[in-house]
């Protein structure tokens, strides 16, 4: 490791090897010379005077990059593309002529980024899938356990763990279904010249409009894309970097949403994240347990979240057929949203591989509050018996004023079951207070829920892409 220069964060903690690779050097460069292949190849189909000798020269050399050619001529020309053209031209000699013929920049930067993108979110779509599967076994797998629910983070009516993992795994099929969209959506820009217009082709190709349409369709057919955008300026409409990285900011605010439910959890020692055995959870307290790996989650999700503005704005101050203030500026940001949304979904996959339950914390948490939300029962059995629906009300309200304030001013045990039984107004003996005090009397159809959302909803969705799942995820620090 290089320890005299900066180097990303995202490349040495966060992102996977395969995210890594889609963004490289190495991918981009090569799928340059794919698309001069393409390009060439529909051109020679089309009647330009290309031959399959050079067509064929330039598929020999589409892999092996001569790096250093390319990065001395950059040196003298001050340009990327053309130094590129320079490189392939040196090693496809009788072919060079006709390398990138027709074309402007655009055609080899902008049609890769489209299938960078692509198969970025290809990939991001297999780790939402395997979150998604790994999330729905832990729901169905706790659907029955009750659990203290909160509104406001104050106690509310139980809900089950599984039932509070469906709301997280609902999150993620709305990003699993705005991902599909979007990939679904993906053209290339084609060959459309330098203001959009195809002027260089109408005169290579003597005027014929019908084989310039038929070229933008031949190259999309090739790099394996549905359609080429009918019209752009010299750049695809920016508004599509935007589209996908809301995309990619929508996985971050669910993953968010997760992470700080996990903290929360943690806190209150019901549920904790993985803890690994040689984990030091901080320098000064030994004991400490911290939540890192949830904390990492929310840390890259927000700054996915406000990156999701740079394409935003770049795509808002556009001017007229192309600027060139896009180009730095999206060489950062859409690359690391994808490096770090890639980051998130392996850690937030690592956090529910590893999820530990404590069922007797939650069972006593939610023993000492039960009593306050049986209230409405127990009155309501009492009148069953024979008693004056208003004059319990107005008890059990005494009752429970007085049982908190000997929680929170005495700090003493929740003694509301206590005082009703002593109560003759209620007749109801302990006994029968605590069978009334069964938290699974008081979830509603939180397990019901749970299933017929993952039966019904969750593993149609899985099933299609079984091949796809059994992923697990290793976090690098």
């Amino acid at each position: 490791m290089a320890t005299d220069k900066y180097q990303s964060p995202f490349c040495e903690r966060y992102a996977s090897r395969e995210m890594q690779y889609i963004f490289s050097a190495d991918k981009k460069f090569k799928t340059w010379r794919k698309l001069w292949i393409a390009l060439a190849e529909s051109e020679m189909e089309l009647g330009l005077p290309i031959t399959q000798e050079q067509v064929d020269e330039l598929k020999a050399h589409a892999e092996d990059i001569n790096y250093e050619v390319a990065e001395e001529r950059e040196r003298l020309v001050r340009h990327d593309v053309m130094s590129h053209v320079y490189a392939y031209g040196q090693q496809c000699p009788g072919a060079k002529g006709i390398i990138h013929l027709g074309a402007t920049s655009c055609y080899v930067g902008d049609n890769t980024d489209v299938i960078v993108m692509t198969e970025a979110l290809r990939l991001i779509r297999v780790k939402l899938l395997n979150v998604i599967h790994r999330l729905s076994e832990f729901a169905m797998q706790y659907k029955d356990l009750p659990t203290l629910a909160f509104t406001h983070f104050q106690p509310a009516q139980p809900t089950t763990v599984g039932k509070r993992a469906t709301l997280w795994l609902q999150d993620l099929l709305f990003d699993l279904d705005d991902v599909e969209y979007i990939l679904s959506q993906q053209k290339l820009l084609g060959s459309k010249g330098t203001t959009g217009t195809q002027a260089s082709f109408l005169e290579l190709f003597e005027g014929d409009h019908e084989k310039i349409k038929r070229l933008d369709q031949m190259i999309a057919d090739k790099m394996g894309f549905p359609s080429c955008y009918p019209v752009s300026g010299q750049t695809y409409s920016r508004k599509m970097d935007s589209r996908v990285l809301n995309v990619l900011g929508g996985i971050a605010q669910s993953a968010h949403k997760f992470s700080n439910d996990i903290r929360l959890l943690q806190h209150m020692k019901e549920i904790e994240e993985p803890f690994e055995k040689n984990q030091i959870g901080s320098s000064a307290m030994a004991y400490k347990r911290n939540p890192m790996r949830s904390e990492r989650i929310a840390s890259l999700s927000r700054y996915v979240i406000s990156d999701m503005l740079n394409p935003a704005i770049t795509a808002a101050t556009q001017w007229f057929e192309r600027t060139l203030d896009d180009s730095a500026n999206k060489r950062v940001s859409v690359p690391e949203a994808f490096l770090a949304v890639d980051g998130i979904l392996d850690l937030y996959l690592n956090v529910v591989d590893g999820l530990v339950v404590y069922d007797k914390v939650i069972a006593q948490r939610l023993k000492k509050e039960l009593p306050f939300m049986a209230t409405e029962n127990i009155m309501m059995d009492a009148v069953k018996a024979g008693g004056d629906r208003q004059e319990l009300h107005e008890r059990i309200r005494t009752h429970s004023m007085e049982a908190g304030r000997m929680v929170k001013v005495e700090g003493k045990e929740n003694d509301l079951l206590e005082r009703i039984a002593a109560d003759p107004a209620f007749g109801m003996t302990m006994e029968q207070l605590q069978a009334i005090m069964e938290p699974k009397n008081f979830v509603g159809r939180a397990p019901e829920q749970t299933e017929e959302f993952i039966v019904e909803i969750v593993q149609p969705r899985l099933e299609a892409d079984r091949d796809l799942l059994g992923r697990t995820a290793a976090i690098n620090v």
